[in-house]
């Protein structure tokens, strides 16, 4: 196979990318840049034999056939690489995201696919390996949803009597779904959703797991951050509630404008998002901000490349439980 150059422009990899062989081979030099292994677990063996008109290998030590696509969240999709692949290059390059909508409209293909694509893709952008946090950290919850005016009269209701179950007053907070981030200067952001109640045991796991102890670390006056200079050397915070916002060099104004592109994108092109995938676009969100540095060629081929040893099946995805 030809090594396939990596495209600077949109342009260039609808250019490379129509062609379905090209694009086959742009991504086997991506997950194998020192020669096709066999993916299946237990094998490994680089001795391999490849099928060019099927576009498969047989590996001589398993004696089993295997694709490309094996073992990556492309796995069992009919979808060629050379739809798979501008999918990829356009939810990487827009900064708030892209539409299942449009990537329809886009490659030809149903909404309820572009859906299933795009959640595929935001799978491969996750990362469970990094690097604690240094230096300056600056922390903040915010909470994603909808307006309650805009919900349906049964949606209301079951808040009301959620609420009312658990003795929670009537703050519109309640509402959404709580997220917690926190975002080192000059550097890395790191995002989760906040299972259950939004308290001070429920995120010092988090704080601990993600920031290095001798950091220095900005919050805003909240509660949930009173006990936390037990565990790092410096923390300050702003008082919001009288309107401080920055103190010297204490401010938690970064973080905040992670929150304000996440709400753009969700509210400006995503419209509704389940609050059970929304650690997804959580993982879409911080991609792109931890790749800021990166041009759209490097930031798109990082993202392919993580689609490697990971899977998403529509029936996991659509699970409720």
């Amino acid at each position: 196979m030809d090594k396939q150059p990596l495209p600077d422009t949109m342009l260039e990899a609808v250019r490379q990318f129509a062609d379905p062989q090209v694009a086959h081979d742009f991504f086997v030099q991506l997950r194998w840049p020192h020669g096709v292994a066999c993916p299946r677990m237990g094998c490994g063996s680089a001795a391999v034999a490849y099928m060019p008109k099927r576009r498969r290998w047989y590996c001589n030590e398993c004696k089993q056939q295997f694709t490309a696509k094996l073992g990556t969240v492309f796995e069992d999709s009919p979808i060629g690489f050379d739809k798979w692949l501008p999918a990829f290059w356009l939810i990487a390059s827009n900064r708030n995201g892209i539409s299942s909508y449009e990537i329809a409209r886009g490659l030809k293909v149903t909404q309820r696919t572009a859906w299933f694509m795009l959640h595929r893709i935001r799978e491969a952008m996750q990362s469970d390996a990094f690097d604690m946090l240094t230096g300056t950290v600056e922390m903040d919850e915010a909470y994603i949803g909808g307006k309650h005016h805009n919900k349906s009269l049964a949606k209301r209701r079951e808040l009301r009597e959620r609420r009312e179950a658990r003795g929670m007053t009537n703050d519109p907070r309640d509402e959404k779904t709580a997220v917690f981030g926190m975002v080192e200067r000059g550097g890395r952001v790191r995002a989760w959703k906040i299972p259950g109640d939004v308290s001070h045991k429920t995120l010092l796991p988090k704080m601990r797991d993600s920031i290095h102890h001798d950091a220095t670390v900005y919050t805003d006056a909240s509660n949930l951050y009173t006990h936390i200079n037990e565990y790092f050397m410096t923390h300050s915070s702003v008082n919001h509630s009288i309107e401080e916002y920055v103190r010297g060099n204490v401010h938690t104004n970064n973080i905040e404008c992670f929150w304000a592109v996440l709400k753009r994108t969700i509210g400006g092109t995503y419209i509704h998002v389940n609050p059970r995938h929304l650690d997804r676009y959580l993982s879409e969100q911080v991609y792109r901000f931890d790749e800021r540095q990166n041009t759209d060629g490097p930031r798109f081929a990082k993202a392919v490349k993580g689609a490697d040893g990971k899977r998403l099946t529509y029936k996991s995805l659509i699970a409720k439980a």
